[in-house]
């Protein structure tokens, strides 16, 4: 199935606001599409970073905001994890 662009934006902000697995959910997306939708936004992110006035990114800037990328997308999967247990222990 093909999907706009809009409803991709829209899927990728409603998972960094309640969590890919409740997005897939309400949605009725299966939670690779989703994951991967959220790294291939990640990416054009970190390949294509905005400039600031007339001066672009240092090299330095665009490692840390790669890294920043990183970090949140492993943050995200540790949240995630960690919602899986908390769930599985209460059944």
């Amino acid at each position: 199935m093909k999907y706009s662009k809009e409803f991709k934006e829209q899927a990728i902000k409603l998972s960094d606001e309640i969590g890919i697995e409740q997005a897939c959910s309400q949605l009725g997306l299966l939670y690779g599409t989703l994951a991967e939708w959220r790294k291939s936004c990640n990416r054009k992110r970190i390949t294509a970073p905005k400039e600031t006035g007339n001066e672009s990114l240092t090299d330095r800037e665009k490692k840390l905001i790669k890294e920043n990328a990183e970090l949140r997308e492993a943050n995200d999967i540790l949240k995630e994890a960690f919602r899986f247990f908390v769930n599985d222990r209460k059944k």
